[in-house]
């Protein structure tokens, strides 16, 4: 009998992944991860981790299985939180989802799962799992979710194939309302819990907050860059190569203060990010103002009016080769190599037709149509067809 870990969270998701995999036959343990222990930064009196790992324990106990709590928060604070502020001071934009899947669901925690016997790891991610066979070997698939509407492949684009073999998502070939559906019949304390926002660590934190507690506000200007700014109106060049137009198509616009106008103060520009239109407090303006860039150097943020600004379309992006990460490495392009694929920039973003293009320090990524917000330290993520195939964060 095969033996399953499964990472309870005390949400829905992983609750019924536990059930499906008792009803298929797995010997299952439930754990629960608390990655977070410093009270100085929960918001509110309620200490999420607390109501969590309750409703993780009670479901456990529902369903039959042993259950146990593992204390992650050193492994975390190293590698996930230590790493979102060095990129925040640097002026890119972390995303603490993607790296807790990589660094600590089927890295620190698949670690203890191994050592205490299990042969898989199991998450309520909605994603499915493939195994083909290519060349006498096994090779494993990341395939989206069959709720379209749901899918989490993209939070997983940066797992290996090592961690792929030891890996199984239960819920994938369900939908959001079949998952509500079963555990609602198992009458689990969890079948009506909304779905957790914020991070995967702080609870109910929100990560403004958050970093305000940890990076110290300090007052610059918002610059307001018109949409005729000779910026956006230059001719494009005569190119003598791909590689050539790529450079300019991924180019970043240095822009200056006097590129605009000044039309409001913030408390930091490492607290912002590129596209964002919540937070700038500046009224009076015909459309909305969001971000097109941030200097953290001088402190400053640049906005536009409207989400059709041309400071915030672009065409392409670039991965440098020590961020670039193929989950099908069998598929990895070599210099000078193309690939046709779908691709995306965030979660949830509908695919967008893309071309790779394999150069000797990285891959771009060149799109059908401009994409808005283009965001470093981001990822960006590769399909064929309803695989994930590789990712890599946008430089």
């Amino acid at each position: 009998m095969k033996r399953v870990i499964v990472g309870l969270s005390g949400g829905v998701d992983s609750s019924v992944a536990a059930y499906l995999l008792k009803e298929q036959g797995y010997e299952v343990i439930g754990l629960f991860m608390k990655n977070w222990h410093d009270d100085s930064v929960t918001i509110s009196n309620e200490c999420p981790w607390l109501d969590d790992s309750n409703d993780a324990m009670l479901v456990a106990d529902k369903l039959g299985i042993p259950f146990q709590t593992v204390d992650l928060s050193e492994q975390y604070k190293e590698r996930i939180v230590d790493y979102m502020f060095n990129e925040y001071q640097k002026g890119r934009t972390p995303n603490p989802d993607v790296l807790c899947n990589r660094e600590i669901k089927f890295d620190v925690f698949m670690k203890i799962a191994l050592d205490l016997g299990a042969d898989f790891v199991a998450t309520g991610h909605y994603c499915r799992k493939g195994t083909i066979q290519k060349e006498g070997k096994e090779v494993y698939q990341l395939l989206s979710g069959v709720d379209n509407n749901k899918d989490q492949s993209y939070f997983l684009c940066q797992l290996s194939q090592e961690q792929l073999s030891k890996s199984l998502f239960p819920i994938g070939e369900l939908t959001k309302p079949e998952v509500r559906e079963i555990a609602t019949k198992l009458d689990l304390v969890t079948a009506d819990k909304k779905d957790s926002q914020g991070l995967c660590f702080i609870g109910k934190v929100r990560l403004p907050e958050f970093l305000q507690q940890q990076l110290k506000p300090k007052e610059g200007v918002i610059v307001e860059i018109p949409e005729d700014n000779n910026y956006y109106n230059q001719t494009e060049p005569i190119f003598n190569s791909t590689r050539e137009k790529l450079q300019y198509l991924t180019r970043k616009i240095e822009y200056s203060v006097t590129d605009g106008t000044i039309v409001g103060k913030h408390q930091g520009a490492h607290y912002f990010t590129k596209g964002q239109r919540k937070g700038l407090a500046v009224g009076g303006t015909a459309e909305p103002l969001f971000v097109i860039d941030t200097d953290v150097t001088d402190n400053i943020i640049y906005t536009g009016q409207g989400k059709e600004h041309p400071g915030l379309l672009k065409k392409a992006l670039f991965v440098t080769e020590d961020e670039l990460h193929w989950i099908r490495e069998d598929l990895a392009l070599k210099v000078d190599e193309t690939m046709k694929v779908k691709s995306r920039i965030r979660y949830r973003q509908p695919l967008q037709n893309a071309i790779l293009h394999k150069v000797d320090s990285g891959l771009y990524v060149e799109f059908e149509n401009a994409q808005s917000a283009i965001t470093e330290g981001q990822f960006v993520a590769w399909y064929l067809n309803d695989e994930l195939v590789g990712s890599g964060v946008i430089s």
